[in-house]
């Protein structure tokens, strides 16, 4: 069953052809006949789950919202900086209109008149198959005053980002999205009390709302059926790495690992001798072949393995892989990314980097693996945001079920026995790889 996925390749980028595939029929008494409260609990009953990664309950997270007095805005999360992550960047550029119909169905549940769309600035094809969407739905009447003959009004705009991967976070692309520096906000306030521009903002990622069409018309009972007894629906997975098949592939939540990566309808197999896989975007912590074979690709489930389901981006890789050079390219992604507002992320994950990029080029010392490991346990809950623990858990994971490979590089240094000078140390050239 598909939900999110089932207008790909079907032209579904003009509002004739999504309409006659169903689309926009929501928008009717189905809709505007339910209260807010009736429309929350639905999608409450649904079991959606927000699909950005932190899977937090998608109608809990509207009841949080206040109702009268201030406006109330809703800001879609399609940032996706995650490395690995390119689910939202098809959805949008394949199904605009679905997004756009979400986008009525969540504005009426909260009471919202205007809605933003938070784009990573890079995905034009996507923002211009949006703003196309957008300028359609203004024209048959589905945006602007009088939504569908009701007294409803719904403006939606195309926000384009500047390529900064804290952005996701919810409180920085809020920030962003004002004009501000993008750098996440200490909470409380959280956004659903107060955020943008001081009033209540809902904050969404792409997947979550592109389901609720689907929910609204077959009914909460059906979603629910689709996935676990506490996540319903189905799931979006961008596949990458060492597969025979790679791509974008939505399946029911639950679905075994494996049978995600190695089935004829999926990813139709490893491509030489499994290693690991990443399960859930590159801030997750790695399995290894013995712990895919368990894997279930759900929240809890991956839960209590010691990771998390994230965002749906799978990477398998081989025994072709060093891991010391995967966890060297993930570091200088962090290092990089951090908005230097907080000490731990702004010092620590460089600190950090410059320990991998000397293992990884035959600079390695001893002691650096229970240096790397204590450092990473400075970084949870010591930040305004996750960045710093979106690094310190792959770099904890790694060293802890690939620890030989690491031992193995640092013993190639005919100096590790020496001690490292300094936090400082760059051995000559350490920027060049």
């Amino acid at each position: 069953m598909k939900v999110c996925t089932q207008n790909f390749g079907k032209g579904a980028q003009k509002i004739d052809v999504y309409k006659k595939l169903g689309g926009y029929s929501n928008i009717s008494r189905r809709l505007f006949d339910l209260s807010q409260f009736e429309l929350i609990n639905l999608v409450q009953n649904s079991g959606l789950r927000g699909r950005g990664g932190a899977g937090f309950p998608t109608g809990m997270k509207w009841s949080f919202v206040p109702r009268g007095g201030k406006p109330v805005y809703i800001a879609v999360n399609a940032d996706e900086g995650e490395p690995g992550t390119f689910k939202d960047h098809f959805l949008m550029r394949e199904d605009p209109h679905r997004l756009v119909e979400g986008l009525i169905i969540a504005g009426w549940a909260l009471g919202a008149r205007n809605a933003y769309i938070y784009v990573r600035g890079e995905f034009l094809p996507a923002i211009e198959a949006l703003t196309e969407a957008i300028r359609e739905a203004y024209k048959a009447g589905f945006l602007g005053k009088n939504i569908g003959g009701t007294k409803y009004s719904l403006d939606i705009a195309v926000h384009r980002g500047a390529g900064a991967y804290v952005c996701g976070e919810e409180t920085a692309l809020i920030n962003s999205l004002e004009g501000q520096k993008g750098q996440p906000r200490l909470k409380p306030p959280f956004p659903a009390v107060n955020g943008a521009w001081n009033m209540p903002t809902c904050v969404n990622n792409v997947e979550t709302i592109m389901a609720l069409p689907w929910i609204l018309e077959h009914g909460p009972e059906e979603y629910q059926k689709l996935g676990t007894p506490k996540a319903g629906g189905t799931k979006v997975f961008c596949v990458s790495g060492d597969v025979k098949k790679r791509g974008v592939y939505e399946a029911r939540l639950g679905i075994p690992l494996m049978e995600l990566l190695e089935s004829e309808e999926y990813c139709g197999g490893i491509v030489g001798n499994l290693k690991g896989c990443i399960p859930g975007g590159s801030s997750t912590q790695v399995l290894t072949p013995e712990e895919c074979k368990k894997a279930n690709m759900d929240y809890e489930s991956l839960a209590a393995m010691g990771t998390m389901f994230g965002s749906g981006a799978v990477m398998p890789f081989n025994n072709t892989r060093s891991i010391v050079q995967m966890l060297n390219t993930l570091g200088k992604f962090y290092s990089h990314e951090s908005c230097g507002q907080c000490t731990p992320c702004r010092e620590g994950t460089g600190y950090v980097q410059r320990i991998i990029s000397c293992i990884a080029n035959g600079n390695g010392k001893d002691g650096d693996i229970e240096l790397l490991d204590s450092l990473c346990k400075g970084f949870t809950g010591t930040t305004v945001c996750p960045l710093a623990a979106a690094l310190a858990a792959p770099v904890q994971s790694y060293l802890q079920k690939f620890r030989s490979e690491f031992e193995e590089a640092i013993l190639k240094n005919p100096e590790h026995a020496s001690p490292r000078l300094n936090e400082n140390y760059r051995p000559e050239g350490w920027w060049e790889n």
